[in-house]
């Protein structure tokens, strides 16, 4: 596969509340992965966005392991339904 050019941007600086076992998840991800927090999420997005899948099946594997590991039992139907607990 050639490499194809850089491309320049300009990145921000964000304060985004996620759910605490998604976050453990996302940086093992991030690290087996040997990227960082802010790459895998750029990557899932445009994935997100062009309606792609952003991982492969052994990738998949991987999260479903760390899933396990850091007991995240949430999927996309859960998605609409997260609140934060009363008083945090």
């Amino acid at each position: 596969m050639p490499e194809q050019a850089a491309i320049a941007v300009e990145r921000i600086q964000t304060g985004v509340r996620l759910e605490k076992r998604l976050v453990k998840v996302l940086k093992a991800l991030a690290e087996h992965k040997d990227m960082t927090l802010g790459d895998l999420l750029e990557g899932i997005v445009l994935h997100a966005f062009d309606g792609k899948q952003p991982f492969s099946p052994e990738t998949l594997a991987t999260i479903a392991q760390l899933k396990a590991i850091y007991g995240l039992d949430l999927d996309a139907e859960a998605s609409h339904r997260l609140q934060d607990r009363k008083g945090e």
